[in-house]
């Protein structure tokens, strides 16, 4: 090849890998500003007036036990909402008075207090509620369907699978979402979207607004997942068309800003937005990583100081384990936090995410070995997400398996969107 043409051939396969490497812009403000506006929420104002009238029921009537566990159901749902950790506290108080006054044998209270636990990450005391409950055996399908959930967050894989065979309905949208949720565990993504997808139909037909905005939040994490962000994005405004203040769809689309477009401002104004009106401690986490990407490092002390105060709250208990050790682990004053925690997780949850922790904890600290010897044990073939993958390549690379580093590196470099910018750069640097 003469050198005129060589040099006219690799510009045109450089702009060829630049147009290839260049994420085109999927969001538009003018899709989605609506949403961000300060509006009264009407259905949080339902809530209330639905909480306040159970309240002053049972204060006429306080004999009639099961108004107690009408206000936890409005109570949680105001938690789910605001994300005010005190109303899902609350929740808990009134069914434990609802279980108390039935003498813990009816099981819909059984199971109500099962999934107010279950929020709270407290998965050992949920399932000896719901073990309760499957004795009793009234409505034992739901209580079934709820044991699947338990066991898949503890780990007990075989059991989880167990009772997904028990409640195995092809058509029945409990049982789908179910399934959804297995496959994505045994890292079939495909399956995990197409169930949903079969969930999502489902949901269409039966038209209830609350099902159908829960599985389009969920169906766009899975795309966002896969790389079809564009349909992960349709998916949030479909959330959004249903219920405007669902925060949970909109930190999916400032995601997507952030991590796919790389437009951080835009993506702060977005949560910023939801804060005003939603408080969770991990929305502070993800404006603390943005203010990283973008060099305002004064943007991120403070939000991280504003998460430190947060999780200070001892309400929230154990929930934000996970995140507290993720900010103490690269931190050698720290390392005695750390390590607790982790044993906590494993003590609490001994799942292939609590055993990663306990492993980067060991290699942050230079315990190569040990860090090694427990992801062999117990992580390795056992969860597919990017994050304990990262973890694994790294572990892997300082025992010195350069073949298992070069594989899972691949894979990898497969999930940035998921990652987030923050971590292309260290993944490439692997």
């Amino acid at each position: 090849m003469k050198p005129i043409k060589q040099l006219t051939y690799m510009l045109l396969l450089l702009l060829i890998v630049s147009c290839n490497n260049s994420n085109k812009n999927i969001t538009s403000a003018d899709d989605y500003n609506t949403y961000l506006v300060a509006s009264e929420n009407e259905m949080l104002h339902l809530v209330t007036e639905d909480l306040q009238f159970w309240e002053k029921k049972l204060e006429k009537e306080p004999n009639q036990f099961p108004y107690y566990a009408k206000i936890a159901a409005s109570q949680s749902q105001i938690f789910g909402k605001t994300g005010n950790i005190k109303a899902l506290i609350e929740a808990e108080k009134n069914l434990i008075k609802a279980n108390e006054r039935t003498s813990y044998n009816k099981p819909a209270y059984l199971r109500g207090l099962a999934r107010n636990y279950i929020s709270q990450h407290r998965f050992k005391e949920a399932l000896e509620l719901l073990e309760k409950a499957e004795v009793n055996g009234e409505n034992l399908k739901s209580t079934e369907k709820m044991l699947f959930d338990v066991h898949l967050e503890l780990g007990n894989f075989d059991l989880a699978k167990a009772y997904l065979e028990k409640v195995r309905k092809e058509s029945d949208f409990d049982y789908l979402i179910r399934l959804s949720k297995w496959s994505d565990h045994r890292g079939n993504l495909d399956a995990a979207i197409k169930y949903m997808q079969q969930a999502r139909d489902i949901a269409e037909a039966s038209n209830i607004p609350s099902t159908k905005q829960w599985v389009y939040t969920n169906l766009a994490d899975y795309y966002g997942h896969a790389g079809n962000i564009e349909a992960s994005y349709n998916h949030y405004l479909k959330a959004l068309e249903l219920d405007p203040n669902d925060a949970y769809a909109k930190k999916g689309i400032a995601w997507i800003v952030y991590s796919y477009e790389k437009n951080p401002d835009e993506a702060l104004r977005i949560l910023n937005t939801i804060t005003k009106t939603y408080n969770a401690p991990d929305y502070h986490l993800l404006k603390a990583e943005i203010a990283e990407f973008k060099g305002d490092e004064t943007l991120k002390e403070t939000e991280l100081n504003l998460y430190n105060g947060a999780v200070n709250n001892p309400l929230y208990g154990a929930m934000y384990n996970k995140y507290n050790l993720l900010l103490f682990v690269d931190n050698p004053k720290e390392s005695a936090k750390a390590l607790r925690i982790a044993n906590t997780e494993i003590e609490n949850r001994p799942t292939p995410q609590s055993y990663d922790l306990l492993a980067w904890t060991y290699y942050n600290h230079g315990d190569t070995k040990e860090a090694l010897e427990v992801v062999e044990k117990h992580v390795v073939g056992k969860t597919f997400e990017p994050e304990v993958l990262f973890h694994l390549a790294h572990i892997y690379k300082a025992n010195g398996k350069l073949k298992e580093v070069k594989n899972l590196k691949k894979e990898l470099q497969e999930s940035i969107f998921e990652l987030g910018p923050l971590m292309a750069k260290k993944v490439n640097d692997i």
